[in-house]
């Protein structure tokens, strides 16, 4: 196999911070995406490609393959994968360690079908207090071979998301992500995405003034500059250090809107899609929530 090389950032335009949305599929991945991210002006779309909260793996569509890779080239439309939330490589189950290992294979394959840049998922948790070594040691031996894969066949990345606390979290403050990644070894395949409004639960004050650029660069001092490879962007309805997982939209809930100013000037975030996954009706919710973080780029 060939040795893994470094991967480049998603964006090739040094600075320019693409903002989009997470997208509908359902229907069919292109019939479905492709109009609801023109209507929102989507400059990057994340999806699911099997259900959000269940372990099916769906074949997919080929023919909505192709029209969706086509349709995201000739947009010049990066596109990430979320995986299933159930996920969890930590889990003392272990059947859920097994099917969650299969879930993220699933997604890898169905990321190369569709050209996505990378593989989002959630860090997990420990569930019982004797399982945190343990829990560790079996991310390890699961993503390991996934990530030896992606860098043979050149992609998709994985990224792990933080999560928003509680439930003896394997990483939920950004300090944790050093010892995640340095269960893979850092391996080059291995990328990050950070969630403002898990990072306020999880106890990160981003609304109080330098506290979003205090918490970025707590990240970069974690993880390496080039490491973040995608932004989730989302207001909170609850307080902080809450571990309560419940978006809104920018500027509409607890963290506030200069928050995100901070997070669109950061220079951990110049050439990293920034994406909304927060309350809309349709495409309106996601399209004023992407212009906002568009009038808050420098």
């Amino acid at each position: 196999m060939r040795a893994p090389q470094p991967r480049t950032k998603a964006d090739p335009e040094a600075g320019r911070r693409r903002v989009g949305s997470h997208t509908p599929a359902s229907g069919g991945l292109a019939k479905a995406a492709l109009p609801y991210a023109d209507a929102a002006a989507s400059e990057v779309v994340q999806v699911y490609v099997s259900n959000s909260r269940g372990w099916a793996l769906p074949a997919g569509d080929p023919a909505q393959d192709t029209l969706f890779r086509d349709g995201c080239a000739e947009r010049s439309l990066p596109a990430f994968i979320h995986a299933s939330l159930l996920v969890n490589l930590g889990s003392p189950t272990p059947a859920t360690v097994e099917r969650s290992t299969q879930t993220l294979a699933h997604a890898l394959r169905r990321g190369r079908a569709i050209g996505a840049e990378a593989v989002v998922f959630h860090a997990g948790s420990a569930v019982d207090a004797g399982h945190a070594e343990t829990a560790m040691r079996q991310v390890r031996e699961a993503l390991l071979p996934l990530l030896d894969e992606a860098a043979a066949v050149d992609g998709p990345m994985l990224l792990v998301e933080p999560s928003a606390g509680g439930g003896r979290s394997l990483a939920s403050r950004v300090e944790r992500l050093g010892p995640y990644l340095d269960a893979v070894d850092r391996h080059p395949m291995m990328g990050v995405c950070f969630d403002t409004c898990h990072a306020w639960a999880a106890g990160h004050d981003l609304a109080v003034e330098g506290g979003m650029t205090a918490t970025l660069d707590a990240l970069v001092a974690a993880v390496g500059a080039d490491r973040l490879k995608l932004v989730h962007a989302n207001d909170s309805k609850d307080l902080c250090g809450s571990t309560r997982d419940r978006h809104e939209n920018i500027g509409k809930g607890t963290i506030g809107e200069p928050a995100f100013a901070e997070l669109m000037r950061h220079p951990a975030t110049a050439g990293v899609p920034v994406l909304v996954e927060t309350p809309t009706e349709r495409h309106v919710g996601h399209a004023a929530d992407i212009a906002t973080l568009k009038r808050l780029h420098p």
